[in-house]
């Protein structure tokens, strides 16, 4: 099932770091390997529920240096990793500059749109406009959701989506009942290396210029619904959405704050319109005004 959504037959030799973190991913990778042209370079593989390397999650930065340090190391055109159950699937390109989830969901929307102009993508409220973008270069239709995978998947089917992806890294496919996999960006993003002949950092560069973002940052606020209310009280004067948390645009910047359900915990996303000094300003801004120290 899993090789359905690659053409085999175009891909071309490649080197590849695999970091399953010695969770549950391996056991997959082996069979998929057997039919792939690609050099493997296998880092923290054997299944292992002590893990022995720490937690499987590539969102902290000392799991995800073991990925960009053997990159570096062995010249690989990218390297990809997961999560210990492999719902989700994250990516360094060949120079290991980690990606931040939202510009994959973006290429890989490019990737269904360009099979299907006129295909649903959905996406959530968190980092929107790169996403968008794309959608409207291919006239295909803009579904936004609520994060989280129930919603998610009932949005999905309500719309018959084709893909849909979080910022966070969970990439839900239409032709995988609706889930998210770890596998299948794994197959998309290698296949599109080897059928445009570009580098990853080629395809993203031009996203990530446009487009800047803060990546989610995670404040402990004691205080917090209080905190979001005055934050929104601040903001009102921008366009004011609340799918998820508070989503405030402007012309050139907008950003999303939720709060966690199961902690005192802020989440913050700012992204701008090519501005880079403008994101470190207003990403300051909002951090000052949330307080509370990092998650």
């Amino acid at each position: 099932h899993l090789l359905t959504y690659t053409d085999v037959a175009k891909l071309k030799k490649l080197k590849v770091v695999v970091n399953p973190g010695n969770g549950s991913a391996a056991p997959t990778i082996d069979q998929l390997e057997k039919h792939l042209p690609y050099e493997l370079v296998k880092i923290n593989y054997e299944p292992d529920g002590s893990f022995p390397n720490g937690v499987p999650n590539p969102m902290l930065d000392a799991i995800r240096q073991y990925t960009i340090d053997a990159v570096k190391a062995s010249g690989a055109d990218c390297g990809v990793s997961w999560d210990g159950d492999f719902d989700r699937c994250f990516f360094c390109d060949e120079q290991g500059n980690f990606i931040e989830g939202y510009y994959l969901v973006g290429l890989l929307a490019q990737t269904f749109l360009a099979k299907d102009p006129k295909a649903k993508i959905m996406y959530d409220p968190r980092l929107v406009w790169n996403t968008e973008d794309i959608i409207d270069q291919y006239g295909g239709g803009k579904v936004m959701c609520k994060s989280g995978h129930a919603f998610m998947k009932d949005c999905m089917r309500k719309n018959d989506v084709v893909y849909g992806g979080e910022m966070s890294s969970h990439h839900y496919f239409r032709d995988f009942t609706f889930c998210d996999s770890g596998m299948i960006p794994f197959l998309l993003v290698t296949e599109l290396l080897c059928t445009t002949g570009k580098k990853l950092s080629e395809l993203i560069g031009d996203m990530e210029a446009k487009y800047p973002c803060s990546g989610e940052i995670n404040r402990k606020v004691a205080d917090s619904a209080s905190v979001l209310a005055a934050i929104e009280k601040r903001y009102a004067d921008g366009q004011v959405n609340k799918i998820d948390g508070l989503s405030v645009m402007y012309d050139n910047w907008r950003f999303n704050i939720r709060l966690s359900n199961t902690e005192p915990v802020m989440r913050l996303n700012v992204e701008v319109k090519g501005d880079r000094q403008l994101l470190a300003e207003k990403t300051a801004e909002l951090l000052a005004q949330m307080g509370g120290e990092p998650a």
